[in-house]
């Protein structure tokens, strides 16, 4: 059943965080199997109306107008990313806060008319790091792309590119990285019995057998 499905780690950057009033203007891509082994990649600039770019967007991705002009549109990059993606497969889309980057997504392909490729599940990081952050009981700052490649030691001082397929391939990678320390522990490591607990936490029930409860 595994071997059924396979991750898109997507990112895309935009004019605007407003679905409305902002274009897409450029779209990474990288497709792994299941056990995150890579299958493929490619990033597409996507012609975007200058007026749906804020100038802080801008600022941000390095747009640059000319550059932009000469892109293919986005009906043609959603068509050659349907193209890419593995076939007879779910495609599970992934990435660092990836229900914005599908949200536009699915906008795109609507207003194309094309069939969105992608599952209704996503894999975010965010939970990944936030999960990882509960296990080693170190409470994460934020949960920005940022601060989870960051604390895993993945992050030079130039920071986040805010282009888009290298923002995919670090979250990929700082993805393989959290699962690598998610190891199985015992759960009595993790999870504490009523010895362990206070006295004023421990019910009058506490030392009755909860295997009905757990189940």
């Amino acid at each position: 059943m595994p071997s059924e499905f396979v991750f898109a780690f997507m990112d895309c950057e935009f004019g605007g965080l407003d679905l409305e009033i902002h274009d897409i203007t450029e779209v990474g891509v990288i497709f792994t199997d299941y056990r995150l082994v890579e299958l493929s990649e490619q990033q597409w600039r996507v012609k975007a109306r200058p007026e749906r770019i804020s100038d802080e967007a801008a600022a941000i991705f390095g747009y640059d107008e000319k550059l932009w002009s000469e892109a293919p549109p986005i009906r043609q990059v959603l068509e050659e990313m349907t193209a890419l993606a593995p076939k007879g497969k779910v495609v599970v889309p992934a990435g660092q806060n990836v229900r914005m980057d599908v949200a536009f997504l699915e906008r795109a392909f609507r207003n194309c008319g094309i069939p969105y490729p992608f599952d209704y599940h996503v894999i975010d990081l965010a939970t990944l790091f936030y999960a990882w952050s509960l296990v080693v009981d170190e409470p994460a700052r934020a949960l920005s792309l940022r601060q989870a490649a960051t604390t895993a030691g993945l992050l030079g001082d130039g920071g986040v590119a805010h282009r888009a397929l290298a923002d995919a391939r670090l979250t990929l990678e700082t993805f393989r990285y959290y699962v690598g320390r998610l190891a199985p522990r015992d759960l009595a490591e993790v999870v504490p019995t009523a010895a362990d607990r206070p006295a004023d936490e421990v019910g009058p029930d506490s030392g009755a057998d909860t295997t009905d409860s757990i189940a």
